[in-house]
Parts: structure tokens; C-alpha cells; sequence
């Protein structure tokens, strides 16, 4: 009976919570296969429970698939708009009301497509997404042009690894480029057996970071553990934290959802105060 109660709580949506300007966070990781898109799709997803609004912005530039983890068919994505075949507005896909997908296009052919001209067009059509608590960028792994442009537009960063040593080492390269330009950053560290090791692979990169990008504020946002859940969901590609809302995974990203909201309401986190074609106007800066 306990247990149906919770699963009844779960279930209902949050009263909606006070807004703010969008946040735009950026999921990167050194290196790929490290669960990336799974924990964009399912912290958007948890967000959006707590009561937020939240967009998904696929920007996997070459894996793009949030559309197959959130079991949703797209059509168009981005790269329709951006050649002038749909409206922006076209390729903003609802999840549930309050939760929507901007799919990514399987290629880099995105930006060259988008220019400033477009965009101003774009601005009109953008909707739903001018009310936006929060953003989450799905970006691609490594330290590419691209994905580097995303990470410096975006307000926050967060960087996901797995006890692994080359995925330590390509966080850490990842870290390193990005505080050039960000004062803090934010980990994740997925796959792990248990809380200990989760807090060994963080301290050894933060005793790192500490002793080479002294200026650093790097904060462990919270761990997630490996199960066969979690791999059952990545190959089916299910929402694990809609399906199995009780299950362990579930619960530990309701923790980092919580931190990143607690974030939010200390004002720790920098606003754009800009909205998501603003954002797009940013990474061509980068660019």
C-alpha cells in the first residue's frame, strides 16, 4: 500500500513552481558512452515533474537521438527550419505539456545553415519556448568546435563520467578547456558500484583541478549507479524515470534535479536572460 501511495505522488505533476529567466545547461562528456543523452532525456523529464518547464535541445551533433529515448516521432528537426522547409515553431515537439523536444539533425550541417538573417525570423516563432525555466543541452562528446561553441553559450555545465580511466582522463581535458570560461562547473559521475567509488573518481580530478586551475569552483552534483534497469531502458530506449519512477536511478536523479533547482533559487546560477534563439545567436558568436 506504501509503495502505491509513493507511485500515485510520483505519478502527479507538481504544482508548477516560480519562474525565473531560462537556464541553459549543457550535459557534455570527455568521451563517448558514458550515458550521456540518458541522463539529459531523464533530468529533463525530472524537471519537468518538479513542476518546471523545460526544453531539450538535441544538439548530438552525428548521434542525435533524444526523439527514440523519449519515444516520440519527429519528422523535422532543427535543420528543416533552418533551410527555410518548416517554421522554427514546426520542430518544437511536445512531450507532455510543459516538456518539449527540439530534435538535432544526424550531421554537422546545422550551423551552416543558421545566420543571424534566420534567426531574427525565427524570434517570432518561438513560442513556448520564450517560457522556459530550463534548457538542457544534449551536446556531443569530446572538445570539437561545435560542441565546445554550445558549451560556451550555455550557463552551465555539466560534465558526465564513468570510473573508467580514459573517460576520467577526457573529462578532465574537458574540465580544463572549459575553465578557461566558466568559473564553476558541475559533475556527474554515471555507471558506478557504489558511493565510495563515485566520490574517489570525483576528488581525483578535483585534487587535480585544484593544484592546476586554481580559480576552479568544481562541485559533484551526484552519482548514478549501474543496474540492469538502466541498461534495459538504454536498449529499449525508455524513460527510466517515467516507467520505473520508484527505481533507484530514479531517485538519485530526483537529488541532482533537486541540487540544480536549489541552485537556481540561491541565484548561483548565471542568467542569460536571453531565450533560446538568443542562445543560437550566442554559439554563432562562438563560432
Amino acid at each position: 500500500m506504501n509503495q502505491a501511495s509513493n507511485l500515485d505522488t510520483l505519478m502527479k505533476p507538481f504544482p508548477m513552481v516560480k519562474k525565473g529567466n531560462t537556464k541553459f545547461i549543457a550535459i557534455t562528456s570527455g568521451k563517448g558512452g558514458v550515458g550521456k543523452s540518458t541522463i539529459s532525456a531523464n533530468l529533463s523529464y525530472t524537471l519537468f515533474k518538479m513542476g518546471y518547464k523545460v526544453g531539450v535541445f538535441d544538439a548530438d551533433i552525428g548521434l542525435a537521438n533524444l526523439d527514440l529515448i523519449f519515444g516520440i516521432r519527429t519528422g523535422k528537426n532543427i535543420l528543416h527550419a533552418l533551410k527555410g522547409e518548416v517554421r522554427f515553431d514546426e520542430v518544437v515537439y511536445p512531450i507532455e505539456e510543459g516538456l518539449y523536444l527540439i530534435p538535432g539533425d544526424s550531421g554537422d550541417e546545422i550551423l551552416k545553415y543558421a545566420n543571424q538573417d534566420i534567426l531574427n525570423e525565427f524570434a517570432q516563432d518561438s513560442g513556448i519556448l520564450d517560457e522556459l525555466d530550463y534548457m538542457i543541452i544534449d551536446t556531443g562528446a569530446g572538445i570539437g568546435d561545435v560542441t565546445q561553441a554550445f558549451l560556451s553559450a550555455s550557463d552551465y555545465v555539466v560534465v558526465v563520467t564513468i570510473p573508467d580511466p580514459a573517460a576520467i582522463t577526457d573529462a578532465y581535458a574537458t574540465i580544463k578547456i572549459n575553465s578557461k570560461i566558466k568559473q564553476e562547473l558541475f559533475m556527474i559521475i554515471n555507471m558506478v558500484n557504489s558511493q565510495k567509488e563515485a566520490m574517489g573518481v570525483f576528488n581525483k580530478i578535483k585534487n587535480v583541478a585544484q593544484k592546476n586551475l586554481p580559480t576552479l569552483d568544481l562541485e559533484l552534483l551526484g552519482c548514478l549507479y549501474g543496474s540492469n534497469s538502466v541498461k534495459k531502458s538504454t536498449k529499449y530506449r525508455e524513460l527510466l524515470c517515467k516507467v520505473e519512477p520508484l527505481n533507484n536511478f530514479s531517485s538519485d536523479m530526483r537529488h541532482i534535479a533537486k541540487a540544480i533547482s536549489a541552485k537556481m533559487e540561491q541565484n548561483v546560477l548565471y542568467s542569460s536572460k536571453e531565450n533560446f534563439i538568443g542562445f543560437f545567436k550566442r554559439i554563432l558568436g562562438y563560432l
